[in-house]
């Protein structure tokens, strides 16, 4: 038997793993390249008694690409927000 686990990152609201027996791998990566599944930790590929993390090789299918945390710039997010929120100030 073989079946995936991907493991989705809610941040503060916990994680949550789905586990599905019936779905197959170009699922998985239909259902990432689709957005369905967002900010996923791993993949696990489960067959038999052996447990393979496949997730990047299931992000290169998907033509997603992973960016380290460390990469992202929050100064620029927040000063982006702030010039969203000034557009709809009311002058």
């Amino acid at each position: 038997m073989q079946y995936f686990v991907v493991m989705i990152d809610y941040g503060r609201r916990g994680r949550e793993a789905v586990v599905d027996p019936e779905i197959t791998r170009r699922e998985v990566i239909s259902r990432i390249a689709s957005g369905e599944y967002r900010n996923v930790s791993f993949v696990h590929e489960i067959a038999g008694s052996s447990v393979e993390d496949v997730i990047e090789a299931i992000l290169t299918e998907a033509a997603l690409p992973r960016i380290p945390p460390e990469d992202i710039d929050l100064q620029a997010l927040r000063l982006d927000h702030a010039r969203d929120l000034r557009k709809h100030e009311r002058t």
